[in-house]
C-alpha cells in the first residue's frame, strides 16, 4: 500500500511541476467537493445534492485554487525570497488584512447568489448581518494556518495545504451549525 501512496504522491508532485496552475485548481476543486459531500452527510441529507456539490467544486477549481496559486506567487514577488519569522509575520498580516476579508465576502456572495439562488437583496442583507462574525471567526484560525503555510510549507504545496485545512474547516462549520440547530429544536 505504501508503494501506491508513494507513486501517487510522486505523480502529483510531477504534475505540480509540469502544470502548477491546473494541478492546484483541480486539487482545490476536489477537496472543496469532498468537504461539501461530508458536510451534506453530516447535515443529514439522505441524498447527495449534486448541483450544490458541483458548484462548490467549481468554486474551488475556478476561484480558490487559481487565487491561491497567484497569491503565493505574488507574495514571493513582494518579499523577494526573504525568509525568517519577521517576513512570515508580514506575509500573514498582509494576507489577513487584504485577501482574507475579500475571500470571505466573495464566498458568501457566491454561495448565496449561485449555490442557493437567492436574490441579491437577500444575499446583501445576509452578508451585512453575518459578515462581521464570519471575518472575526476567520481571524481566530487562519492567521495560524497562514503562519504554518508561509513558515514551513514549500511554495508549490501551499495551495494544497490551504485547501486541505479549508476542507476541514468547512466540515467543522457544518457540524457547528448543525449543533446550534439541534439545540434550538
Amino acid at each position: 500500500m505504501s508503494e501506491v501512496v508513494k507513486d501517487v504522491w510522486s505523480a502529483y508532485l510531477k504534475q505540480l511541476q509540469l502544470n502548477p496552475l491546473r494541478t492546484k485548481a483541480i486539487t482545490s476543486g476536489v477537496l472543496a467537493g469532498s468537504s461539501d459531500a461530508i458536510a451534506q452527510k453530516i447535515a443529514g441529507n439522505k441524498k447527495l445534492q449534486l448541483r450544490r456539490l458541483f458548484l462548490i467544486m467549481l468554486y474551488g477549481f475556478a476561484y480558490a485554487g487559481p487565487f491561491g496559486h497567484f497569491l503565493h506567487k505574488f507574495m514571493e514577488i513582494i518579499f523577494k525570497g526573504k525568509k525568517g519569522k519577521e517576513t512570515t509575520a508580514k506575509k500573514v498580516l498582509l494576507e489577513q488584512l487584504t485577501t482574507s476579508p475579500w475571500n470571505n465576502m466573495f464566498f458568501m456572495a457566491y454561495y448565496g447568489l449561485v449555490v442557493e439562488r437567492r436574490p441579491f437583496s437577500q444575499v446583501k442583507s445576509k452578508i451585512k448581518t453575518d459578515y462581521p462574525t464570519v471575518q472575526l471567526t476567520s481571524w481566530k484560525l487562519w492567521p495560524i494556518v497562514s503562519w504554518i503555510n508561509y513558515q514551513y510549507v514549500p511554495l508549490q504545496l501551499r495551495v494544497l495545504f490551504h485547501s486541505f485545512v479549508a476542507s476541514c474547516w468547512a466540515v467543522f462549520l457544518n457540524l457547528k451549525a448543525r449543533s446550534i440547530t439541534a439545540k434550538k429544536d
